[in-house]
């Protein structure tokens, strides 16, 4: 009887730890985006009513932090309805790159995004070796923003994008930012390392992981930092290879000289995705446009 209890047992442990091994392997079909930047990657535009419908739950982010008032907790997913990031946040880019991903991908593909962005922060904030100086002579409420990520981005992101490996794969980093950086010809340096950081601390191979940088808002939209598209961020490609450039050409922005409005970031995030599509090759098809009633 008790050679018995100890085969059964043997079988229900094997079987029970087979099932859990499969649940952890990590699923190829599910891609995951690791995203950051300043205040437009934030995100502060309020979602407006076409935003305001049902997420397709294929389209689901990893909290980087609690939201108490959304019941979410660090380090778990959730559909990705805004906000996607810090509960003080709205609506960006990541919104929609996320929802143009899903409804141009196959249906057994998923996508899932990991945003840690700061207002108002230099890149060097990102920067394993430059964080903490910079943290250390920023504003108060600065320092507030990234208390949330206990005071270090860089590693919040790291530690998020580990746990999202357990579950899918990571297939690109998205960039928005230089608005604080908009006159530094090292700023496409200053990138590249944190890539290369990336890449090592996540064990990740730079041919298998696109970097889409944006451009600021553009002069057309009176952006104040419009320069930084011509004279700064270019130089990203020549010393980051797999580096792509999102335009800002059109992009709607609200009235201050730096930010996009909502119409802005549903468009900036589409193109994030249209990019992001055609490396992996997969089509985009424009989402159809709604018919008006014909004027009598």
């Amino acid at each position: 009887m008790k050679t018995k209890l100890i085969f059964i047992l043997t079988v229900v442990l094997i079987f029970s730890t087979g099932s859990f091994a499969q649940q952890k392997k990590p699923d190829p079909k599910f891609f995951i985006y690791l995203c950051f930047g300043q205040s437009n990657m934030e995100a502060g535009a309020r979602p407006e009513e076409q935003d305001k419908g049902p997420v397709d739950p294929r389209f689901q982010f990893l909290a980087a932090v609690d939201n108490p008032k959304k019941d979410r907790k660090m380090g778990n997913w959730y559909v990705a309805e805004p906000p996607i990031n810090r509960p003080e946040n709205n609506m960006g880019p990541v919104d929609w790159f996320g929802r143009t991903m899903v409804a141009n991908l196959p249906k057994e593909y998923r996508v899932g995004v990991i945003n840690v962005s700061v207002a108002g922060a230099k890149i060097e904030l990102w920067g394993k070796d430059t964080y903490k100086v910079y943290l250390d002579s920023a504003q108060t409420w600065m320092k507030n923003i990234c208390k949330q990520y206990d005071g270090n981005p860089y590693k919040r992101l790291v530690d998020m994008a580990r746990i999202a490996q357990q579950n899918g794969v990571i297939k690109g980093i998205l960039l928005h930012q230089g608005e604080s950086n908009s006159t530094d010809p090292d700023w496409p340096k200053k990138v590249k390392a944190i890539y290369d950081d990336l890449m090592k601390d996540l064990k990740l191979k730079p041919k298998n992981v696109p970097f889409l940088a944006g451009e600021l808002k553009s002069k057309e939209e009176h952006g104040v930092c419009y320069a930084f598209n011509t004279n700064i961020l270019p130089d990203l490609l020549k010393v980051l290879p797999n580096s792509y450039i999102i335009s800002s050409k059109g992009v709607k922005g609200s009235p201050d000289q730096f930010h996009f409005n909502t119409a802005g970031m549903r468009e900036l995030g589409t193109r994030y995705a249209i990019q992001m599509l055609k490396i992996q090759g997969f089509p985009y098809k424009p989402a159809p446009v709604p018919e008006t009633a014909p004027v009598n």
